[in-house]
């Protein structure tokens, strides 16, 4: 075979990598994926080396080169060039492999750049002119490139071409409603290959390897009673309800059989999760991998695949929230490949019941698509409604698809650990505080809203400036934040002298520290539940009868004041707390339940692709992202200083992600502000608008110009 490693699939500055080399890298990652779902791999293997082969294309590789200057009105899809070889393929092979190469960029239809290959035909009658230009001259080199990968060739003319290329049109204008499987294998491939190219032989065998999790079941402790019990039972889902410190979580991991998915509400919680199985596992070959955008910031060991690997398939145990599994229920680019990934595997939902109302709405509908792709649902919830709880059991098909896991009132008893006092302000409780710090105690401080904390340290700060103290929220600095986080778990959490941290939500869910004394604003009950959960947490024998004291403050009047959360809610939940007394866990349900005697369920069918049971969209369509960053008020895009920008544009990965700050969509995406080309492509805040004690500022984070500010975050 002549040399074509001037054949390029990426340019200089994405590696220079070669087309035959990613050609290569993808084939072999796609037939992992093929086998792993038990598909053809020699498809698998075709439509791989076939979805690229247009790039040999000489108005492609022009694209690759610095000197590129796109001119007016110039388009080249290379996707669309790769579909003028499929005359090579035999019947079988082709409809698949269509579903490879065509939308495996672009959504067929609809595209939100109205490049996908309908919109295409639809408004450029010049499309197939375009993209056959210098086909005789490259066509050559594609066809040697095939033979080095051992296709049957022959060559193609104009009219072969133009006939393959509209056979393709009319196949996708017949397309029905789902998804395509293939697409989903050739996009995880791709995905893969791109982030670990040059790395893929030794990462290949830590593909879809199911992890050995002997471990948990050796675990029993009779403190922890759910150790105690057996996870034998022969139905497909799980439900376990029973406080924090029931040994809840190795409870589930020990119901699953094959890869975990393990969710968590929070960024802390995944990150703490994530860092206890990695060390259970730690003598076992199991790929724990942790999924959300700041992820590479908790892998410092130096191997660069560990670093890159996280959001990709095939980890035999990964950690994230719901929002990374969003896209299964708006279509989304890349839901395929989420499919692929996550089909028939083990999905733990760990206390599924603290999501707002619109998260919860997409929690269900993650569950019934989770179940319509055959996976096994465990549901771990320290307390949940019973609307909700008759809702999840619909769901899961009833109670006999459910093994159902309860603690007696009598073990229940074992876990009051909290007198609950109400309070009209933190002011009314300095001479608590100063109290709790002549003693040496732990202060935990929680509110509803970053500015309002960021208020409160700024004020505590002044009033004990001696005193040990940290504020953490969800708006730092990625780098900074994980630094908290370890500081939180590992230095306040073992302190024997006073000290004071304030917070927002980000501690209810899996956080493992034990403080002596909360004081928190109002939440609703459920929520409330799980931040109690941090004080006086650790068991044993010489704690269990001991209790320590919780502060809450009473609901605000204003319902602006009272977000995120509803006015209503916060005023029933405060009227059912005890006053004085000890909060017992055999009356949390019926607390819950005087808190939200119906719910509201937020109806989001108009967005979601999946309803009553089946798919609302067509295969090799995908919707734009803006219709789910829209729909959640999450931590779902990023920012960074201007101090910053120069040393991100130029920094690696790992070195961007310590940068960014997660901020939720509607903070920043209508202020005006400009976005770095680079890495995540964050918005660019000014410098003022962060400090790395306080966190995100968002009354600063606009131009100067832009004169809008935001109340809470």
């Amino acid at each position: 075979m002549k040399n074509l490693n001037h054949i390029l699939a990426k340019g200089e500055e994405h590696g220079q990598v070669t087309l035959v080399q990613h050609l290569t890298e993808v084939s072999l990652l796609a037939e992992k994926v093929a086998q792993y779902l038990g598909l053809d791999t020699s498809i698998a293997r075709k439509g791989a080396i076939l979805h690229d082969i247009g790039k040999t294309s000489s108005l492609f590789q022009k694209t690759l080169t610095k000197s590129f200057q796109r001119p007016p009105g110039f388009l080249f899809r290379h996707e669309l060039a790769s579909l003028f070889f499929i005359s090579l393929l035999n019947e079988e092979e082709k409809y698949p492999i269509i579903d490879m190469i065509v939308a495996h960029h672009k959504s067929i239809y609809k595209d939100i750049g109205g490049k996908g290959l309908l919109d295409l035909d639809e408004n450029d009658p010049e499309c197939f002119q375009r993209h056959i230009i210098g086909f005789d001259d490259w066509s050559k080199d594609a066809l040697s490139i095939l033979q080095h990968f051992n296709f049957e060739t022959k060559p193609i003319t104009f009219q072969q071409a133009n006939e393959s290329f509209y056979e393709v049109v009319e196949y996708c204008q017949s397309k029905k409603y789902g998804y395509s499987q293939w697409k989903g294998v050739l996009i995880a491939a791709d995905h893969l290959a791109s982030a670990i190219s040059g790395y893929i032989k030794p990462l290949e065998k830590k593909l879809f390897v199911l992890p050995d999790l002997t471990y948990y079941h050796s675990r029993k402790n009779e403190l922890y009673n759910l150790s105690m019990i057996s996870t034998d039972d022969k139905r497909k889902h799980t439900l376990v309800t029973a406080p924090t410190g029931a040994g809840k979580t190795d409870f589930l991991i020990r119901r699953c059989r094959g890869r975990v998915f393990y969710t968590l509400p929070f960024q802390a919680s995944i990150n703490a999760m994530y860092e206890r199985i990695k060390d259970d596992l730690k003598n076992t070959d199991a790929d724990v991998r942790l999924l959300h955008s700041a992820s590479s910031i908790k892998l410092e060991n130096g191997k660069v695949e560990e670093k890159i690997l996280q959001r990709h398939i095939g980890a035999s145990i990964k950690v994230l929230t719901p929002h990374q599994m969003a896209s299964l229920v708006f279509g989304t680019k890349g839901y395929e490949a989420m499919i692929v990934d996550i089909k028939g595997c083990d999905i733990i939902l760990d206390e599924i019941h603290t999501y707002s109302e619109t998260t919860q709405a997409i929690v269900l509908k993650i569950v019934e698509i989770l179940c319509d792709i055959g996976c096994r649902v465990h549901i771990g919830t320290a307390t949940m409604p019973s609307v909700l709880y008759f809702r999840l059991v619909d769901i899961l098909g009833g109670a006999d698809n459910i093994y159902e896991v309860k603690l007696s009132d009598e073990v229940l008893d074992t876990f009051n650990r909290h007198i609950i006092h109400k309070a009209d302000s933190i002011g009314s409780l300095s001479n608590i505080i100063d109290d709790a710090i002549y003693r040496n105690q732990k202060i935990l401080i929680v509110c509803n809203q970053v500015k309002r904390a960021q208020s409160l340290f700024n004020d505590l700060s002044e009033r004990y400036p001696r005193v040990e103290k940290m504020l953490v929220h969800s708006r730092f600095k990625r780098g900074v934040r994980s630094q908290l986080e370890s500081d939180l778990r590992n230095i306040y959490n073992n302190s024997t002298e006073a000290c004071l941290v304030v917070s927002t939500q980000v501690v209810e869910v899996s956080l493992d520290i034990s403080f002596d004394l909360m004081v928190t604003e109002c939440a609703p009950i459920d929520s409330l539940i799980q931040r109690f959960g941090r004080i006086n947490r650790k068991r044993s024998k010489e704690t269990i009868g001991h209790y320590k004291p919780i502060y809450v403050l009473v609901p605000p009047i204003d319902k602006t004041d009272a977000l995120p959360y509803g006015l209503e809610v916060l005023q029933r939940t405060y009227e059912a707390l005890p006053n004085g007394n000890l909060m017992k866990e055999r009356e949390a349900q019926l607390m819950i339940d005087s808190v939200y005697p119906s719910i509201e369920f937020v109806n989001i069918d108009l967005n979601a692709v999946f309803k009553d049971g089946k798919w609302m969209i067509k295969e090799l369509r995908h919707n734009s992202k803006s219709a789910l960053l829209e729909t959640l008020d999450i931590d779902s895009v990023a920012c960074i200083v201007e101090a910053d920008k120069g040393f991100y544009d130029t920094a690696p990965y790992e070195e961007q992600a310590k940068m960014e700050i997660p901020v939720s969509y509607r903070s920043v995406a209508y202020r005006g502000l400009d976005n770095s080309t680079s890495g995540s492509k964050p918005f660019i805040i000014p410098s003022k608008a962060y400090d790395n004690e306080f966190g995100f500022l968002g009354e600063f984070a606009k131009p100067e110009f832009y004169n809008v500010s935001l109340r809470f975050l």
